[in-house]
C-alpha cells in the first residue's frame, strides 16, 4: 500500500521505502504469506547445485570440493552475469555471488547482509561498502531500476516473471506538494512507457485506486497530461462492451445478486467464527439490501463496502443481543413503493 511514508518519488527514504515493503512482502507459491526472497535464492542455489551434479557426474553436494564449488559459481556466474547490462546489475550480480558464498562457509551473517542489500535496508553506501565491498546501494533514486533488476533474475531462474501490486494510489493523490506529486506520476508515466515500449520483460504492475485519483483534472492523474491521453478510456466502452486490453480496467460494482451471495457467506462466516448458530435467513439479507438501496441517492452513491459495513454491526447486534427488534434491521416483508422495482425483479429470480 502507498501511504504518506511509502511513495513513488520522494526523499528521506520515502521512495525506497515502498521497494523494501514490496521486497519483504515477495511471495512465491510455496511461500505465499511474503518473505520469500530468501527461499527463492536458497531454491535457486539447490537447482544449480543440482544442475553441476548431473553434468559434471559429482555423486552429491561436495562443498569440500573446490572443484565442485568453482563449477557452481560458474553456473551462477552465467546467470548473474547477464544482468551486467541493466542499470544496476552489476552490484547485484555481486550481491548474489556473497549470497552464494555465505550459503557455502555457512555464515550465515554474510547471508542476512546481502539480504538486506536486495531488500534496500542500507542507508549508506559507507556501510554497505565495510559489510559488503559494494560501491552502491538501492536508494530512492535508483530503487525502480533494481525492481526491473529483480524481475529478469527471477526469469532467468525459472519463474515466468516479477508481479507488482500497488494499491491506495489516493495516498499519492493526497500529496499537497504540486511538484513532488507530479513527481511521483512521472514515475508512473515512465513505468506505463517500460511496458508499452518493451524495454522490460517478465515484470507485471498493477496501480489501484479510487475514480477520483485517476480522473481529477487537479490532483489526480489526468492532470498530468501525459498520462490522461494514455489513461483514458475506450470511448467505445460500454457496461456491457468492455475493453479489458486498456491500461485502465474500471472494476463494475457487485450486481445485487453477487451482493446477496456475499452476505450470505459473510453471515455464514460470522456465525462460524464467534461460535454461535444464526437466526439470520436468507430473506431477511434480501430485505436488509432492498433497504440499503431505498435510501435516498444509494443507486449513485452506495457501495459495496458501506452494505457490508452496516451488515456487520447487525450481525454483532443481534449476536450480542438476540432481542433486538430485527425489524429495525431488516424491515419488513412488504415491498414498498421506494424500492427500487429492478431490485425486486432481480431478487425474483434469484428466488426462481
Amino acid at each position: 500500500d502507498f501511504t504518506p511514508e511509502r511513495r513513488l518519488y520522494g526523499g528521506d527514504g520515502k521512495a525506497v521505502a515502498i521497494y523494501t515493503e514490496l521486497t519483504k512482502n515477495l511471495a512465491i507459491a510455496t511461500v505465499p504469506e511474503g518473505g520469500a526472497l530468501p527461499t527463492i535464492l536458497d531454491k535457486w542455489i539447490g537447482d544449480v547445485q543440482a544442475k553441476v551434479i548431473q553434468k559434471k557426474d559429482y555423486g552429491s553436494v561436495e562443498f569440500d570440493n573446490p572443484e565442485f564449488v568453482k563449477d557452481v559459481e560458474k553456473e551462477i556466474i552465467s546467470v548473474v552475469s547477464k544482468m551486467d547490462e541493466l542499470t544496476g546489475g552489476y552490484d547485484f550480480a555481486r550481491i548474489l555471488n556473497l549470497y552464494f558464498k555465505g550459503f557455502i562457509e555457512d555464515n550465515n551473517d554474510l547471508q542476512r547482509k546481502a539480504i538486506r542489500w536486495l531488500r534496500g535496508e542500507y542507508r549508506t553506501k559507507t556501510e554497505a561498502r565495510t559489510d559488503l565491498g559494494v560501491r552502491d546501494i538501492i536508494d530512492d533514486n535508483n530503487y525502480y531500476n533494481y525492481i526491473k533488476v529483480l524481475s529478469q533474475f527471477v526469469k532467468q531462474i525459472g519463474y515466468s516473471g516479477l508481479v507488482v501490486n500497488l494499491d491506495e494510489g489516493i495516498n499519492l493523490y493526497k500529496i499537497t506538494h504540486p511538484q513532488t506529486r507530479d513527481k511521483n506520476y512521472e514515475t508512473i508515466l515512465k513505468i506505463y512507457n517500460d511496458t508499452l515500449q518493451g524495454n522490460v520483460e517478465g515484470l507485471y504492475i498493477s496501480i489501484g485506486g479510487t475514480p477520483e485519483f485517476l480522473e481529477d483534472e487537479r490532483r489526480g492523474l489526468f492532470s498530468y497530461g501525459a498520462l490522461k491521453r494514455r489513461l483514458q478510456s475506450n470511448r467505445f466502452e460500454t457496461n456491457e462492451y468492455r475493453d479489458l486490453s486498456q491500461p485502465v480496467i474500471k472494476l463494475t460494482p457487485l450486481k445485487y445478486n453477487e451482493t446477496y451471495v456475499l452476505l450470505q457467506k459473510l453471515r455464514d462466516i460470522h456465525a462460524t467464527h464467534l461460535e454461535y448458530k444464526t437466526t439470520v435467513t436468507d430473506e431477511e439479507i434480501q430485505r436488509f439490501i432492498r433497504q440499503e438501496y431505498s435510501k435516498p441517492g444509494a443507486e449513485e452513491h452506495l457501495t459495496v463496502g458501506d452494505i457490508i459495513r452496516s451488515f456487520i454491526g447487525a450481525l454483532n447486534i443481534l449476536q450480542q443481543n438476540p432481542n433486538y427488534d430485527r425489524v429495525d434491521m431488516f424491515g419488513t416483508n412488504e415491498k414498498t413503493d421506494s424500492t427500487p422495482s429492478s431490485i425486486h425483479s432481480r431478487f425474483s429470480r434469484t428466488e426462481g
